[in-house]
């Protein structure tokens, strides 16, 4: 954590200035297992820096539409006509119904909408998408494109509500919401001096209330995984849950380069509470063994980064033996839903996963 003087501590994000909480606002972040309108989804393209064979990555997205259609609508973002009419072949070579896909196109620098994309929150009873400000990890990457991609959409007038456009840096996989005033995050992502001028804990604390109407903030200190390039975003390391159950990453290997961390977490988890102040319901998720990148790096696989949607949860798999006890996991937290096993090895290459590449829009976001 980076220290700060009281003075530097307590200025205001610039734009944020005039934000004051009004006793008539209510505000609810829901659940990702909540009623959702659509998945987005970005198709990516060569210029999103993928390597490898890329009919392969676009078969990841292939089975992520043809899960998602079944259940619900998809909004698909192209950066331009000559991708889109990529991406409308791709899907219809592979049978895969157009009649539930909106095709917009938006310029991208990248495919990672859990980070871009709006975050959907309930305000005095109406849905409301908060557009956050992204600086691609803390300035990693340009992200000039992936910064306006919400306001493109809504030029276009895609949604269906109000979205706010906010000048605070924050990524949806930053944070876990379990849907009754409770988030979840670490300290290594949003503490981070390269997003918001190394705002203190107090005060990052004092906006997510604010803008997400949570009571209560639970902060991580340990989870680094090796090939995280986001400085720890929470939905590769821990996901609320219902019925107060907490998924989490976990190694067995002690001689694994992530064993030390993912300890450390799981004693962190153990000893949380919830409102109740009781302890959470813990499930482990063990890493699969290393898998080794392309360009020789370790890749960041890990199972809690599943994406729930209407009735299914889409589970990234690495051709593993820990695959199959990941999906039994899954279906004993979700018994209602069915469990979507899907290759996600061409992904992870680019350092992300299913919850990663996808953003769910709440139930009456779309037009």
């Amino acid at each position: 954590m980076v220290a700060m003087n009281m003075t530097t501590q307590r200025n205001p994000v610039p734009g944020l200035e005039g934000e004051r909480e009004l006793s008539t606002v209510t505000r609810r972040l829901p659940a990702e297992w909540e009623p959702q309108d659509a998945l987005m989804l970005a198709w990516p393209h060569r210029a999103n820096g993928w390597i490898g064979d890329m009919s392969a990555v676009e078969n990841v997205f292939i089975e992520l539409i043809r899960a998602a259609v079944a259940r619900q609508r998809v909004l698909l973002v192209c950066k331009d006509e000559a991708l889109l009419a990529r991406a409308s072949q791709c899907l219809k070579n592979a049978n895969v119904a157009l009649d539930t896909v909106v095709l917009k196109i938006a310029p991208t620098n990248d495919v990672w909408l859990r980070d871009t994309g709006p975050i959907g929150i309930i305000e005095n009873g109406k849905l409301k998408l908060l557009d956050f400000r992204f600086n691609a990890w803390g300035g990693k990457y340009d992200s000039s494109d992936d910064d306006q991609i919400n306001a493109r959409l809504q030029q276009q007038d895609v949604f269906n509500c109000e979205l706010q456009s906010l000048p605070l840096i924050l990524e949806g996989g930053s944070i876990e919401s379990n849907g009754q005033g409770t988030l979840l995050t670490t300290r290594s992502c949003l503490l981070s001096d390269t997003r918001n001028n190394g705002y203190d804990e107090h005060r990052l604390e004092d906006l997510l209330k604010h803008f997400f109407g949570v009571k209560t903030v639970q902060w991580l200190e340990h989870g680094h995984i090796k090939g995280d390039d986001t400085d720890g975003h929470i939905d590769t390391l821990a996901r609320f849950c219902p019925n107060d159950v907490i998924a989490y990453a976990s190694c067995n290997d002690q001689s694994d380069v992530n064993y030390a961390e993912l300890a450390a977490m799981e004693a962190e988890l153990q000893a949380l509470r919830n409102t109740e102040n009781k302890p959470y319901s813990l499930v482990a998720f063990p890493i699969p063994s290393a898998k080794i990148g392309i360009e020789g790096q370790r890749l960041a696989c890990t199972y809690v980064n599943f994406m729930i949607i209407n009735g299914a949860i889409l589970c990234p798999l690495y051709d593993d033996p820990m695959d199959t006890l990941a999906m039994t996991q899954l279906q004993n937290i979700f018994p209602q839903h069915e469990i979507i096993g899907i290759n996600a090895l061409p992904v992870v290459e680019q350092c992300g996963s299913f919850h990663c590449l996808c953003m769910q829009l709440t139930q009456g976001t779309l037009k």
